[in-house]
């Protein structure tokens, strides 16, 4: 089991995001956004100076937070978008030897039923994108975000069966604020630990973050949703910790704070600043709620005096 996290979300700049993994002790960012961009949108003298940085800090990235697929791309359009992310991401992954990459199952269909979304494009789609990172070592992982995949549980587990190799990132807060398409109207917001225990066999990375739904936001991607420090909202997140901990887990939790930044301009603090504590008194807390799952696991797993058995 390993910690990680999306760094972009500390500093815009890689040395920025280099440094709040160090000041964390840990070994890994999810990259996303470096500067702004996606790491596989950045240009090339940029992406190799980041590879240098990498290299000279000892921090690796273990995921490509990608775009591919994702809520942006209409499944009623063109392909083009998404394949030439992932041709782009490819060698760019086997450069940094990254092994992993965030993939979604592309926007929701807002007009039409939940039955009714283009499924076969999808799939079909979701096939070619999967072969060609298989094909080259790479383990795409699904996100239950603002796509097909994330309407509930259910979706999710049609995708598996019909894209043969696809594993699963499960994003602990995405349900908080996500309809239930797969209930009757009106959608009630998701169950964290319901969707969660539905397709915990197939998990392989897990993204934390955690909040509370506010609003919904009619003809928006997104519902609204007051994000929290991880265990302060209900995405069930010492729930399921605790069982992937009790399972054996040994993949990485990935930190996604979202937090909005409060920052004292009084005390000379700049709104850079209060992001990047931010960041990493996040990990920290997240920390200490993996250490107090193995703990409890640790005196389940004890036997207390007198408990041994006669024969």
């Amino acid at each position: 089991m390993y910690y990680t996290g999306f760094a972009d979300e500390a500093a815009a700049d890689i040395d920025g995001q280099i440094r709040a993994t160090r000041e964390l002790g840990w070994e890994c960012i999810e990259s996303r956004n470096v500067d702004g961009k996606n790491i596989h949108d950045i240009p090339d003298p940029k992406f190799d100076e980041v590879a240098r940085r990498l290299e000279e800090s000892g921090v690796r990235i273990n995921c490509f937070g990608s775009a591919i697929a994702n809520w942006g791309k209409k499944i009623a359009e063109p392909f083009d978008s998404s394949l030439d992310e992932a041709c782009r991401a490819i060698p760019r992954m086997k450069h940094l030897g990254t092994d992993l990459v965030r993939i979604m199952s592309f926007a929701v269909l807002q007009d039409r039923d939940p039955e009714d979304q283009m499924e076969e494009e999808r799939f079909e789609r979701l096939r070619t994108l999967v072969e060609m990172f298989l094909d080259e070592g790479i383990q795409p992982v699904h996100e239950n975000c603002a796509n097909y995949g994330g309407m509930g549980w259910p979706f999710t587990l049609r995708l598996l069966e019909n894209v043969p190799g696809l594993r699963l990132v499960f994003d602990t807060g995405n349900p908080v604020f996500t309809a239930d398409r797969s209930k009757p109207k009106p959608w009630p917001r998701q169950s964290a630990w319901e969707f969660y225990s539905k397709v915990r066999d197939h998990v392989a990375y897990v993204h934390i973050k955690d909040g509370v739904f506010t609003r919904e936001r009619p003809g928006e991607i997104f519902d609204e949703a007051r994000f929290t420090y991880p265990g302060d909202g209900d995405g069930d997140v010492k729930r399921i910790v605790s069982d992937l901990v009790a399972r054996g887990y040994d993949g990485g939790f990935s930190i996604e704070p979202h937090l909005e930044v409060v920052f004292h301009e009084d005390q000379g603090e700049s709104r850079d600043e209060a992001r990047y504590k931010s960041y990493v008194e996040y990990g920290r807390r997240f920390m200490r709620i993996v250490e107090e799952a193995r703990e409890n696991l640790r005196k389940e797993q004890t036997p207390r005096l007198g408990d041994s058995t006669r024969s």
